[in-house]
């Protein structure tokens, strides 16, 4: 059922005059009720119901001794690196367009207000600043590929 079915079915029950209408599919329920005789008003929720995979996949339960201790240095040494943060959910693009160079890459020197990559938000492109003077020491996220609010982007070595 799509919207245009569910604004369809809201319209018919509100010119119906009836206090409540319950449709149900295998997959998906929706229950219409109408203010009736001075009674509060309460809207249409649907409820999607999900089936769980049939096959369930191996567990691994050994796992190697070494990786929290990887992880624990990798954390220290980042510490010392300035976080570039993503300033809204978008399109993560490295490059301005496909057949131009990248903005940065590892290693590169970065200044305040120079353009690290394009976040594109709603067919809008947005260029993304640097907000500190640095070295790029890892970019975190792949080229063409969704981000979030407050998401890192890049570390920065501002030594």
């Amino acid at each position: 059922m799509d919207i245009k079915d569910i604004q369809n079915l809201i319209k018919f029950v509100s010119k119906a005059e009836v206090s409540e209408v319950k449709y149900k599919t295998k997959d998906f329920e929706i229950t219409i009720k109408t203010p009736l005789a001075g009674s509060d008003a309460v809207y249409a929720q649907p409820a999607v119901y999900h089936t769980a995979p049939q096959a369930a996949a191996p567990v691994q339960t050994a796992a190697p001794a070494a990786a929290p201790a990887e992880k624990a240095e990798a954390a220290s040494d980042d510490s010392k690196y300035v976080v570039i943060k993503s300033p809204m959910i978008g399109t993560f693009y490295r490059k301005p367009s496909p057949d131009k160079d990248v903005f940065v890459n590892v290693g590169d020197e970065v200044s305040v207000g120079k353009v690290v990559c394009v976040i594109e938000a709603m067919k809008l492109f947005n260029q993304i600043d640097s907000e500190i003077s640095g070295k790029i020491v890892k970019i975190l996220v792949d080229d063409a590929t969704p981000v979030e609010y407050d998401q890192p982007l890049f570390l920065v070595d501002p030594s």
